[in-house]
């Protein structure tokens, strides 16, 4: 899609829909797009979560469970993880992925929304959400939510796609977006599904709104950290 070009903003129910329809190729469909470099991202927002050993865990908009299951292996037996989503298809994905690889471990999947989450005020110590900010309809209540949850002290990462700044690096990402993810998806008869994308970035609060709006939801520290040549971005919140 054209840049700007005005696209209508999507309600909950067209992107719980489009969650659903891409579940099957979801997992498939990353790995490609990001050449694999989404388990880093991931790998690098867990750590920033600051899960260890024995923690109550949370992942918001947890998709098919790749940063649930990292989750699980920081936390260990004696903790305990809850991944949310509101998709049903990807949780069904999810669950399937953790027998297959964490038997044992503490994990609980719900069906839930960000802006209302099904847990209790106060009960996590650390929390993710990986590319799921972006696509609320109310960005600053599913921040305000997300701080009801967390114990003092404790702290979220949330990664997403950014906004470069640099007329070079935003580019690059219109490229990407226009030349590779939407081609591909459209390869795997997921051309609607994936053409909101390119919108959705543009319409995403850059690093610095970001940090104001988690200062407005009440959380005491938010640090918003680039990464991928500013192509990603994970902001750090706490309480």
């Amino acid at each position: 899609m054209p840049v700007g070009l005005a696209q209508p903003t999507p309600t909950a129910a067209e992107i719980q829909g489009l969650f659903d329809r891409i579940a099957p190729v979801y997992d498939r469909l990353n790995e490609r797009l990001s050449f694999g470099l989404h388990r880093v991202w991931k790998r690098m927002a867990v750590r920033w979560s600051g899960a260890a050993p024995g923690h109550t865990a949370l992942d918001v908009c947890c998709g098919s469970g790749d940063l649930a299951l990292m989750l699980a292996h920081q936390v260990g037996p004696s903790g305990r993880v809850c991944g949310v989503d509101f998709s049903a298809e990807l949780l069904r994905v999810a669950e399937m992925r953790s027998h297959r690889t964490y038997r044992s471990a503490p994990l609980q999947w719900l069906q839930g929304d960000a802006l209302a989450l099904p847990l209790e005020a106060h009960s996590v110590d650390a929390a993710t959400m990986g590319y799921g900010l972006r696509n609320l309809t109310d960005i600053p209540q599913g921040l305000a939510e997300l701080r009801r949850v967390l114990k003092p002290g404790a702290s979220a990462a949330i990664l997403d796609f950014h906004r470069p700044q640099g007329r070079l690096a935003e580019q690059f990402q219109r490229w990407y977006l226009d030349v590779l993810v939407v081609p591909t998806a459209e390869g795997m008869g997921l051309t609607d599904e994936y053409a909101y994308i390119g919108p959705s970035v543009d319409r995403f609060p850059i690093g610095s709104e970001q940090v104001a709006l988690a200062h407005q939801a009440g959380f005491e520290r938010a640090v918003h950290y680039p990464i991928a040549g500013g192509l990603m971005g994970v902001l750090v919140v706490g309480r």
